[in-house]
């Protein structure tokens, strides 16, 4: 079994002042054998700090990362079992890819040179780059040498793979196949994967989990649905998803909620939910936000209000429509929504807006904690 647990794990570093900084502070998360596990937040939010110490490359300040009941702790970095790809792939420039990816093997293992050599060319078979045994990194383009680190890792065939970053470094065209292929391998080998990245669309279409950080703390973990329909707090909820979920601050008075020209009536559950609080932000997604022509009501006028168009940004297959308040006064905060790219909208126009009210997420304005977060069926399929 090859499930990794990180239990109150926390990193401090003592700055050049020797004042404490804390880099991760008390991150718990259980990945699961063959489970792809996403890390994502801001950059310094401790992401890539923690890959490291699971990889041993940092010692861990408290806490305890285990791997199939085994405590790492305090076990050398080329005695655990895990392999690592890192941001600029790390590949040895005065060796060939053959070179590369037989390195690991020659150092760590008992295996004759023969079997080594058999190894290395059945794995750059698998990632295409069989061809490109005898090349020095140099002479690779950067998709290469990043399947050239990834075979590196998969030739040792490990416990965990860590993966930092691995396709920043690409284009944007090249980086979206690279996601394709890092899932079809991952899932092909069945082994246990760490991945950080800052990119939530990355987070989003690779992991089975994904675990938000933000500040050194873990924020939340669980499926990208989950995550982006059920967020524990603003951060997660502004965090995920692009564009982002749209907020309004307000204040809500016991029934209705209120932001500049806006009352939006809470129905009872809502209204449960919040509570006592009075200093609340409404959230909404940009695809949930429904645009009717000027002076049309909808099934809920009470849930409808007019906005002014300022800015459409046409995709294709959608348009991103910028929308304000025309007469606010800055006193309301602006909304985004999406729409089919079919439809034309102007800038100037106005518009009405159609908020559903089971589509809303409310959030405590002082602790950004997740009061309400949006209905979803019963009968959904399982994550």
């Amino acid at each position: 079994m090859s499930q990794l647990r990180l239990d109150d794990v926390s990193k401090v570093f003592t700055d050049d002042d020797g004042n404490d900084v804390v880099a991760v502070d008390d991150v718990s998360v259980d990945i699961g054998d063959g489970e792809f596990l996403v890390l994502v937040g801001p950059s310094g939010c401790g992401k890539s700090t923690t890959l490291r110490m699971i990889a041993g490359l940092e010692r861990i300040t408290g806490g305890e990362i285990s791997l199939g009941g085994r405590t790492l702790n305090e076990v050398p970095t080329q005695e655990r079992d895990i392999a690592m790809v890192f941001q600029s792939y790390a590949l040895y420039p005065h060796m060939t890819v053959r070179g590369n990816m037989s390195f690991g093997l020659e150092e760590s293992t008992d295996l004759s040179d023969a079997e080594i050599q058999e190894l290395v060319e059945e794995t750059a078979g698998m990632m295409g780059i069989g061809d490109l045994l005898d090349r020095k990194p140099a002479e690779l383009s950067g998709g290469q040498q990043q399947r050239v680190a990834l075979g590196r890792a998969i030739v040792r065939d490990p416990e965990v793979f860590l993966m930092d970053e691995p396709l920043s470094n690409l284009d944007a065209k090249l980086r979206s196949q690279m996601r394709t292929e890092l899932q079809r391998l991952q899932a092909r080998l069945g082994v246990t994967t760490v991945y950080v990245t800052h990119d939530q669309t990355e987070a989003m279409t690779m992991g089975d989990r994904i675990a938000v950080m933000n500040d050194g703390e873990l924020q939340q973990a669980g499926t990208p649905l989950e995550l982006y329909h059920e967020p524990v707090n603003r951060f997660v909820a502004e965090f995920i998803g692009e564009p982002s979920m749209n907020f309004l601050h307000g204040e809500f008075d016991g029934s209705a909620f209120h932001a500049g020209p806006v009352a939006y009536p809470f129905d009872d559950s809502v209204a449960g939910a919040v509570g006592d609080a009075d200093d609340v932000v409404l959230g909404i997604r940009p695809e949930d936000v429904d645009l009717l022509d000027a002076g049309e009501t909808g099934m809920n006028p009470e849930h409808e209000f007019e906005m002014q168009v300022t800015v459409v940004e046409p995709m294709g297959d959608e348009n991103v429509v910028h929308l304000e308040f025309p007469h606010a006064g800055g006193e309301a905060d602006d909304l985004l929504a999406t729409t089919g790219g079919m439809r034309t909208f102007v800038a100037g126009s106005a518009v009405t807006v159609h908020v559903p009210t089971d589509a809303i997420h409310v959030f405590d304005g002082e602790t950004g904690e997740a009061l309400h977060n949006r209905q979803l069926p019963d009968d959904r399929p399982p994550a």
